[in-house]
């Protein structure tokens, strides 16, 4: 039984108890066919609890057994109106409902855990999380993929994308037409999307809004995809660098915020606070002490996936490995080309004349290196709606890279594994180079200046 289904019973316990004093009242002064409709009343409840609770938990309940005598009780006492007590109804009527409200009151919980990550490229901002979820014998835990559009340059929405088939294999996947949040009522409700309508590449339905969530759940939880290079608390700099991730509908609705560190926290709850003052938000969301426990400092589960993972565990695709094997059988050096969403924007057609040097210079070391490029997922959907003129060079650059086969394009959903195979990471500043920091691999940022 949820925790929801429990309250729902126990309130009908509520109402059960005022229509027996009622019926007492009724019943001193002879008011019999009021006393019989209110009988009648309570008839009908009690068999719609029985039949739900032995829909949850079976028919063997003392809570069944203890609704199937309140049924014959309420048939004797609308059998004997005209020759019991007022007092001595009553409390055979509330003797039994109370019998049964303890049973219920002793049903074991379950809870009920829904992920609605949206894409598969950043689940693993939520599946250490999900997989002790998995662990915990009194939860039932739901991975629901949700959809998400990309919106046009009017802010309308484009084409609709969905990812469930994307996922590990490990990772059973619920179709979000198939999972109800309204009936279901979920405990929790885990999020990695803090954006609703605030981002102007994509977006997710409206229904699944923080905003909107928040009426489906007992507590949402909101987790971001990404990591951030680590920042000191009075380093305002740099916290002036990475403070719009603060404020934004996931941080302002949801009832837990899970964040990298306890520095970070620390820049959250700081930044609120300033965040909340200038939008004359209520109290509540100003209230340093509300905040220390809704925002918390505990590590991203993007660690735990590549802490988790390791070479020799990766599967390795087949026209991977005719780039990464040298033909004696070992391997080369493998290096993460990372590039971001943030440095096309900023740089236009720089960086694409910096990618294209330093695709020159691995295809001439690719006898001893292979080039693993993983560009960000929504590199084509932000450039597309925002540059639309740089797309055509950026998708001719593309080609060019798959077509000539001398690297690895990587554009898969698994950045874990971009992670574990290579022995060092090269391009942009981003999320990425706090993760791959955690291996302990050497990291090195590139200047679109140096050509």
């Amino acid at each position: 039984m949820r925790k929801f289904q429990k309250l729902q019973i126990l309130d009908i316990f509520k109402e059960l108890h005022t229509i027996h004093l009622e019926c007492r009242d009724k019943l001193s002064v002879k008011e019999y066919p009021a006393v019989q409709n209110m009988l009648a009343d309570c008839q009908e409840a009690a068999i719609q609890i029985g039949e739900f609770i032995e829909s949850l938990e079976g028919s063997e309940t003392e809570a069944v057994a203890c609704m199937e005598q309140y049924c014959e009780i309420l048939y004797r006492v609308n059998t004997q109106l005209q020759d019991i007590s007022a007092q001595k109804a009553y409390k055979r009527l509330e003797g039994i409902v109370l019998k049964a409200e303890n049973a219920v009151t002793h049903i074991n919980v379950r809870r009920e855990v829904v992920f609605l990550p949206y894409k598969a490229s950043m689940w693993d901002s939520l599946e250490s999380v999900y997989l002790a979820a998995l662990e915990d014998k009194d939860c039932d835990a739901y991975v629901v993929p949700i959809p998400y559009y990309d919106k046009l340059e009017d802010g309308t929405f484009g084409a609709m994308h969905y990812e469930g088939e994307e996922y590990p294999e490990n990772i059973k996947i619920i179709h979000y037409e198939e999972y109800n949040l309204e009936e279901r009522h979920p405990d929790v409700i885990y999020i990695h999307n803090p954006y609703d309508n605030c981002n102007l590449v994509t977006s997710v339905p409206e229904r699944y809004f923080c905003s909107n969530l928040k009426k489906s759940t007992d507590c949402l939880v909101y987790i971001p995809y990404f990591v951030l290079n680590e920042i000191e608390p009075d380093n305002q700099e740099a916290i002036d660098g990475m403070k719009h991730f603060i404020f934004l509908p996931g941080t302002i609705w949801s009832d837990r915020v899970i964040v990298q560190s306890e520095s970070m926290r620390q820049i959250y709850i700081n930044e609120y606070i300033k965040a909340a003052k200038e939008a004359g938000l209520p109290q509540e969301h100003t209230d340093r002490k509300r905040l220390e426990k809704k925002i918390l400092g505990l590590g991203s589960p993007k660690f735990d996936r590549v802490h988790s993972v390791n070479r020799g565990g990766v599967e390795l695709p087949e026209e991977w490995r005719k780039v990464i094997e040298k033909p004696d059988g070992t391997w080369k050096k493998i290096i993460f080309y990372n590039t971001s969403v943030g440095a096309l924007l900023e740089n236009d057609e720089k960086m694409i004349g910096k990618m294209q040097s330093v695709f020159c210079t691995f295809k001439e070391q690719q006898e001893d290196v292979a080039l693993l490029w993983r560009p960000h997922p929504l590199i084509p959907t932000t450039i597309r709606a925002m540059r639309p003129k740089l797309w055509t060079e950026y998708e001719k650059l593309v080609q060019t890279y798959r077509e000539e086969g001398w690297g690895i394009y990587d554009d898969s959903a698994d950045m874990d594994r971009a992670v574990v195979l290579s022995d060092a990471y090269y391009g942009d500043q981003s999320s990425v180079v706090q993760v791959y920091k955690e291996t302990g691999k050497p990291v090195m940022i590139q200047n679109v200046e140096i050509v």
